[in-house]
């Protein structure tokens, strides 16, 4: 079924949407000839059919697929994350030689990808985790890719990622992130991000509707205007287009026909254990992820709302309304960001990568779902001070911040006293008040594990750690302890 008189310099292989946008994307890129493979050789067979101008050079056997590569043979594989992916990687391990690279495209797990990387290395084969962001276009029109892997690997994998990947201010949204799961763990990082932002972006509406009184299609136009300015992003472009959806059957406007519980296939949620695991706080992304939960929840909503009487009245909203909303969400956006970007940092440390921060938001600027100008921002933050050791201490970002604080509170009030959920708005605001404090109530809890674990304390004002004989005569001791 192949011509092996030509031999391509890339692979892929999976050819559902992902895939076969992917190698579309491929095959448009001058210099690229690519072979693709699937499972259901129907899959293959109808990509080839609707793209003949693609060139692809088509097998209907892993070992033939190898054979129609170039050496060294480059596959990306962009199968389901799990057992597929393992099962796909077997085969391909079987059929490739040493110097080979397979690379994974999906929304691997990141320890998966360490785990497989080691195993595939042992053979002599390269093994690339990377994150692929943008969805269905991005894989088509260019996406912004994370690889992780090797140096080597990158030598010959880098300039076929840089001839898909989206574009940004002239620079392609691709750069090697570390070696082994690097790529797909700032991927997972980059996805508990945009939970963050999409639940923000709702809770502005949320308030803009119920306390603002606009209707869907006034916020859109509100939405559109803050895509001028310091929020522009393609989620807030997006945003606007689906509140501006009327549905043809009913009339009304589509956001109103949507079931309002939000489905989640992983990531965020893997973002919020990994963040625990490293002992990074990152309740704004947290609360994101739960309120996708709360909202999955209809029967405990329901059982909830038929025991209460009453609810809290709408404030009404003031004159400068909107503005406060637009700077609550900016302020509550820098928040999410920081507290990723602290997962990125705590991650590079504990799995020793050694990663870019700035590049990491250089290739955020274009292709993935997170896009936005701000990421300019954030490149400059990191170009000034790499070894900052928050976002929010950035003099931009701490102006900005302290510009939007006054609405910020005024926002979170309001809500509070109509009402209105906003988890997002309010964790944000706890955590910037939290860094802000010069004394946090921990002292007390160091107080309370010491009386019943002996968990032991430090003391303010003189060196060591410390232990209260609570149960005796509650003097107090030096100890070996950690005050931890």
């Amino acid at each position: 079924m192949s011509d092996r008189a030509t031999q391509a310099n890339i692979g892929v292989v999976g050819l559902a949407v992902m895939g076969s946008n992917l190698a579309r994307n491929l095959a448009s890129r001058e210099g690229n000839t690519v072979a693709v493979y699937n499972r259901s050789p129907e899959r293959t067979d109808l990509l080839l059919s609707e793209h003949p101008e693609a060139g692809f050079i088509a097998s209907k056997s892993i070992e033939d697929f190898a054979a129609s590569l170039s050496k060294p043979r480059t596959a990306i594989i962009m199968v389901q994350a799990g057992r597929g992916t393992d099962a796909v990687i077997d085969q391909l391990t079987e059929a490739f030689e040493p110097g080979d690279i397979i690379v994974d495209g999906g929304n691997a797990l990141f320890t998966d990808t360490i785990r497989r990387e080691k195993a595939v290395r042992a053979t002599g084969i390269n093994f690339v985790g990377a994150g692929i962001s943008g969805g269905e276009e991005g894989a088509l029109n260019g996406p912004s890719i994370m690889p992780g892997g090797s140096a080597e690997a990158y030598e010959t994998l880098g300039p076929i990622l840089s001839s898909i990947a989206a574009v940004a201010e002239g620079e392609p949204c691709v750069t090697h992130i570390g070696t082994d799961g690097a790529g797909h763990f700032v991927k997972m990082i980059h996805n508990g991000i945009e939970y963050a932002d999409m639940q923000l972006i709702a809770e502005a509406y949320d308030l803009l509707r119920r306390v603002g009184g606009h209707e869907p299609a006034a916020i859109a136009d509100v939405f559109d205007e803050w895509n001028g300015g310091d929020l522009e992003s393609y989620l807030i472009e997006i945003t606007a287009e689906v509140l501006r959806q009327v549905d043809a059957e009913t009339g009304k406007p589509l956001v109103d026909v949507i079931v309002d519980e939000a489905g989640s296939k992983g990531t965020g949620v893997w973002t919020v254990q990994n963040a625990l695991g490293l002992g990074v706080p990152v309740g704004g992304i947290a609360e994101a992820v739960f309120a996708r939960a709360v909202s999955s929840k209809p029967d405990q909503r329901e059982a909830v709302q038929k025991t209460i009487t009453s609810r809290p009245e709408i404030h009404s909203a003031s004159d400068n309304f909107e503005d406060d909303v637009r700077a609550a969400l900016y302020a509550s956006k820098v928040v999410a960001y920081a507290q990723g970007f602290d997962v990125i940092i705590a991650g590079a440390l504990d799995y020793g990568w050694n990663i870019d921060k700035g590049a990491v938001a250089k290739i955020w600027r274009g292709g993935c779902i997170i896009r936005a100008q701000f990421l300019n921002r954030i490149v400059e933050a990191y170009e000034n001070n790499p070894g900052i050791s928050t976002l929010l201490e950035d003099p931009y970002f701490a102006k900005a911040v302290a510009d939007g604080e006054a609405a910020w509170r005024r926002i979170v009030s309001t809500a509070a006293l109509s009402g209105i959920p906003i988890p997002g708005f309010g964790a944000a605001l706890s955590y910037y008040d939290s860094l802000a404090s010069t004394r946090l109530p921990a002292a007390l809890v160091q107080g309370q594990r010491d009386f019943f674990g002996a968990h032991t304390y430090k003391r303010v004002d003189k060196p060591g750690v410390f232990h209260t004989l609570w149960s005796a005569d509650r003097s107090e001791v030096e100890t070996e302890g950690s005050g931890h």
